[in-house]
């Protein structure tokens, strides 16, 4: 790849920063100045960047304890995004400063899924495509499990009809994949197994059944659970053994 792609993936500045700083001979490839944005390099390239290191990884991949008030997007003029959280005070992992910090400066990262801005809870940031196109795909069929405090106590016949099915009657009716609905004690709070992402589907499915949610956390993915670690707001970068259960999706 490109010396200048090279940098800019590992969050070191725009392509047009890069093409300058290189051009004014502050970059080494093992251990010899180049001047040329275009010079090939591979992922294993020895790049030193004015005095420091610059270690290639291809994917990376986040975990982040979403808080309401904020949008699942890489960017947005008016709203806080997932992706504006990704600060140095924030990171509550194990990795190296330096780690985190060439993760969180990448501009190819994005959230896999959305959850609503009032709903808060387990989001993936990857910049893996394909990894993010498997979970998503309703081939797939990926568990999402919510918790959900309700307006009132949910019943058997509620998980009855979400296991069965549920069709949903709003402006834009769809029928839901068949869901698992867990009581607990007081049956005001509940988890609930869904396995698509439809718009406020959760939200839909309660309100379909005259009730209504008042609060809402999605808690896991596939086989990612949410760090109970995290405060809203924090994440940190998987472990190995957590990439590896995604990829096995």
């Amino acid at each position: 790849m490109r010396l200048d792609k090279f940098l800019s993936d590992m969050g070191c500045g725009t392509r047009s920063e890069l093409k300058k700083v290189i051009r004014k001979g502050l970059v080494k490839v093992g251990g010899q100045t180049v001047k040329d944005p275009g010079f090939q390099v591979g992922e294993d390239a020895d790049v030193v960047l004015d005095g420091m290191p610059v270690c290639y990884q291809r994917f990376v991949y986040m975990m982040m304890n979403k808080p309401q008030d904020v949008i699942t997007a890489t960017s947005d003029s008016r709203d806080v995004t997932v992706k504006d959280l990704l600060e140095m005070d924030r990171y509550a992992g194990t990795d190296t400063e330096e780690e985190a910090a060439a993760a969180a400066s990448r501009r190819d990262i994005a959230p896999v899924g959305r959850l609503d801005k009032d709903t808060e809870g387990l989001i993936l940031l990857t910049n893996d495509g394909d990894l993010s196109h498997r979970l998503l795909s309703p081939k797939r069929h990926v568990d999402k499990v919510y918790y959900a405090v309700l307006e009132r106590p949910a019943d058997e016949s509620d998980a009855g009809a979400f296991a069965a099915g549920l069709e949903i009657t709003d402006e834009d009716p769809f029928t839901a994949m068949p869901a698992e609905l867990k009581l607990m004690e007081d049956r005001k709070e509940v988890f609930l197994t869904i396995r698509e992402g439809k718009y406020h589907q959760v939200k839909r499915m309660f309100a379909q059944r005259g009730n209504t949610v008042l609060f809402l956390r999605r808690v896991s993915m596939g086989p990612l659970e949410l760090d109970e670690t995290l405060e809203p707001g924090q994440w940190r970068l998987l472990t190995a053994e957590e990439t590896e259960a995604l990829r096995e999706i």
